[in-house]
């Protein structure tokens, strides 16, 4: 490639929405994230997942390191936070959680503040800094008390939940229309409280009436009742109907009386069992079960009824109702087919009698006598009424109108200030303005998810101790917030008395600090070349090693604050030179000189990364989805891993279409039974932060590649992808093809032909087993080929899959 190519080229990767995935998947060690608490009982983090988008798009969007690392360590406490910036803080609430019975909180409180004060050490000074929690460390300059001064920045930043947008996008716009809204709530709730006067002695007036006026149903004349073709009304003599003739799904009862009664306030139907019912009823169905999914009330002068007649109710009740079938189904518009609509039920009430009123908006007046009731039973399989009886309803509900609490207070001589409150209470709930405005709240709730944040504590703040030997039940002399002597030094905002953690994050990347910079280098240099410009990545102390190029880590250093902070201007830095350029190659003229590439000669080879081995399998079949973000998924997992969780409580259920397909890090990750896929290939635990992981090479990794259901599926696709490709005539270039896919060369011809030999002897092999053929086959065969010659291709592509050289980066 020119330079020029290559520069386009590092770019495109570079402006990738992808580069946030794979660089965070550094960024989640260090922040030692999982989707669990640990410890015993290894509970769920449902909003885990929130903080590495974060992460995802910080990155995506090269937000500078400065600020990146202000927001984490202390974004509640900016001005004005924003709930990304608090979001952030989830930082440090990835530290385990000690939910187990008999536990002291306080002792797991004091862990979780002592693990960020060390991970605050490893992730920005490069610093192992624990060693000084029971004593002075023995070889850097850290006392016992500075280590203390350090951790009084984070005793008073206490764990809470803070609502945040469920994507970055929705931020700043669904934030401000929450609270603009709940302003609103809040100015009409004063509004209706201020309005008392006004208010309450209706409101008493009518709990007096509703008190002393009950509900009373009265007998309907004249009855006629029209039904589906082929369906009978028989009245019987207690004036209910029985519904006998053709059985029919679904139906629609139309009912027209007189009534000799005024002022209605509404209909009551009973709906009665019977011998001749199955199940003896009250309903149709084989269980006796019936729905009825809409009532309707036309009241008329005159025998005859149009929409303007169309009564709309207030409420409905019912001696009893169905889970999830309520009475008020039968009243709130959603008729719908079958399953989707809603109504009124009574299973497993069957073969009972059940009674269910319906209430008028406004009383019918006077010589609206003339009635018409529509009863709609639209859910299918027969759920009609199979005997009834109608009347209509005078008076008020026994406890409609106002709720029995409410009224129980309208009809007292005096109440106190609880009491009046309540009534305040109730009527902001009831009024039109505010539950249209609840409701705009609530759709904007689904774009709203609670997160686990850090919150400075304000009221009654901690004071901090030196620890004995680290005990928390042990406090020697109080410590305030500081640093160490060995740096230079922290200075509080606005004149403050005291340096806070806001102080403390704006200390590490001032540029004044001469660790920081230098570190966060040495982390990008080591996901560059495998290695880190001083290779103990967490230990730049007197016993760490020495940088094998400290000019160059300072010039790397310099150029970061140069470039803003920006990891993306680093990174174009360091790929663009010819160093990062050189060959992985072996030299054999400098293996005596430098056996371990200290000096560079050559660009280093190292297998990628536990997610990404399955990731690339994923890639070449054609499988892997490219979905950023969102909840973590779960791709097949070996049977048995999560029967060891506690009490096995846990169960992995496997994610099914796009989300099988999902990059790895986005596995579901449970701290005491994570994926043996990552920890084969060394994904640290998550219980400690984490800057470098360990690469180790085992047989186990390789069985693993061969025959785990992931890889063995992506086999499976990746021998349709090539089978399909009618471009290729013959084994051979299908095989060439393959190769190149996977290992980016030309094979060359003794490669070919060692997999053409082992294509010939799957295929022969294949051909006598069918039954086995069939099972490695699955659901991925190609067409117009045998499922001989596809397990064939299937088995010898496993071992594609399997090369060393697939799997590292050369």
């Amino acid at each position: 490639r020119s330079d020029k190519e290559y520069e386009d080229l590092v770019d495109q990767l570079l402006a990738s929405p992808h580069f946030g995935e794979r660089w965070g998947r550094h960024w989640l060690d260090k922040a030692r994230f999982a989707d669990s608490d640990g410890y015993e009982k290894d509970n769920h983090r449902p909003d885990a997942w929130r903080y590495r988008d974060w992460v995802i798009n910080a990155l995506n969007s090269d937000m500078p390191f400065d600020q990146f690392t202000i927001e984490q360590l202390a974004g509640d406490m900016l001005p004005d936070a924003r709930p990304l910036q608090r979001l952030a803080t989830a930082f440090h609430r990835q530290t385990l959680t000690n939910s187990e019975g008999g536990t002291d909180s306080e002792q797991w409180r004091v862990a979780a503040v002592m693990d960020r004060t060390e991970t605050l050490g490893t992730v920005w000074l490069g610093l192992s800094v624990g060693c000084a929690r029971c004593h002075t460390h023995k070889y850097d300059q850290i006392t016992q008390s500075e280590y203390y001064q350090l951790y009084a920045y984070f005793n008073n930043a206490d764990e809470t939940k803070a609502e945040v947008p469920i994507s970055d996008q929705t931020d700043a716009e669904v934030i401000a229309e929450r609270v603009a809204i709940a302003s609103e709530i809040e100015s009409r709730s004063n509004e209706i409280e201020g309005s008392i006067q006004e208010w309450l002695p209706k409101i008493q007036e009518r709990g007096r009436s509703q008190h002393e006026n009950r509900s009373r149903a009265h007998a309907l004349i004249d009855v006629s009742i029209d039904g589906p073709e082929g369906v009978n009304f028989v009245r019987k003599a207690n004036d209910s109907w029985l519904v006998e003739g053709k059985k029919v799904e679904t139906a629609t009862y139309t009912i027209k009386s007189t009534c000799d009664v005024d002022d209605l306030t509404g209909i009551r139907i009973e709906v009665l069992p019977d011998d001749s019912l199955p199940s003896k009823g009250p309903g149709l169905s084989a269980n006796g079960n019936f729905v009825l999914n809409d009532i309707q009330l036309y009241a008329s002068t005159e025998p005859e009824w149009n929409e303007s007649n169309l009564q709309t109710w207030s409420s409905a009740t019912a001696s009893f109702s169905q889970n999830k079938w309520p009475v008020a189904g039968a009243i709130d518009g959603k008729i719908g087919a079958g399953r989707r609509g809603t109504g009124w039920a009574v299973a497993p009430q069957n073969g009972k009698a059940h009674t269910a009123t319906f209430y008028v908006n406004k009383t019918i007046p006077k010589g609206n006598r003339h009635l018409k009731v529509v009863l709609r039973q639209s859910y299918g399989s027969q759920h009609t009424i199979g005997r009834f009886r109608l009347s209509a309803v005078t008076g008020l509900p026994p406890n409609g109108g106002l709720p029995k609490e409410v009224l129980k207070l309208t009809i007292k001589d005096e109440i106190s200030d609880s009491e009046r409150q309540s009534l305040i209470d109730w009527q902001v709930a009831r009024d039109p303005e505010v539950i249209e405005l609840k409701s705009e709240l609530q759709e904007l709730a689904d774009e709203i998810i609670p997160a686990r944040v850090i919150k400075q504590r304000m009221n009654q703040p901690r004071t901090t101790h030196v620890l004995r030997r680290g005990e928390f039940k042990q406090p020697l002399e109080e410590v305030f917030t500081g640093t160490f002597s060995t740096l230079p030094a922290i200075k509080a905002r606005d004149d403050r008395p005291e340096t806070d953690r806001l102080d403390l994050a704006r200390w590490l990347v001032s540029g004044e600090n001469p660790l920081v910079p230098r570190v966060v280098v040495n982390h990008v240099w080591k996901n560059l070349f495998g290695e880190g410009i001083v290779p103990t990545m967490n230990d730049f102390g007197v016993r760490g090693d020495a940088p094998s190029h400290p000019k160059l880590l300072d010039h790397l250093a310099q150029k970061l604050i140069e470039f803003g902070w920006s990891r993306k201007k680093l990174i174009k830095y360091i790929t663009m030179s010819a160093t990062y350029r050189q060959s992985s190659k072996h030299r054999t003229d400098l293996r005596d000189i430098d056996p371990t590439n200290r000096l560079l000669h050559r660009q280093n080879r190292f297998r990628v990364e536990a997610e990404i081995v399955r990731d690339l399998s994923l890639s070449v079949s054609d499988l892997l989805s490219d979905k950023i973000g969102g909840p973590s998924v779960f791709p097949p997992i070996p049977p048995g891993v999560t029967d060891l969780t506690y009490n096995s409580n846990f169960k992995w259920n496997t994610s099914t279409g796009d989300d099988r397909y999902r990059r790895g890090m986005y596995t579901y990750f449970k701290r005491t039974a994570p994926h043996p896929n990552l920890i084969i290939f060394d994904c640290p635990d998550s219980n400690v932060t984490n800057v470098d992981r360990d690469r180790s090479n085992t047989p186990i990794g390789a069985l693993v590649t061969l025959n785990n259901e992931s890889f063995v599926e992506a086999a499976r696709a990746m021998a349709q992808h090539v089978l399909t490709k009618t471009e290729l005539d013959d084994d051979r270039s299908k095989l060439i093809y393959a190769l190149r896919r996977c290992i980016v060369r030309t094979p060359i011809p003794e490669e070919i032909d060692n997999f053409e030999t082992l294509l010939r002897a799957s295929h022969a092999w294949y051909i006598d087993h069918p039954e086995d053929a069939k099972e490695l086959v699955g659901d991925r065969a190609s067409v117009n080929t045998s499922i001989g010659t596809n397990a064939a291709w299937i088995a010898t592509l496993r071992i594609v899959l399997n090369l060393d050289e697939f799997i590292t980066r050369e």
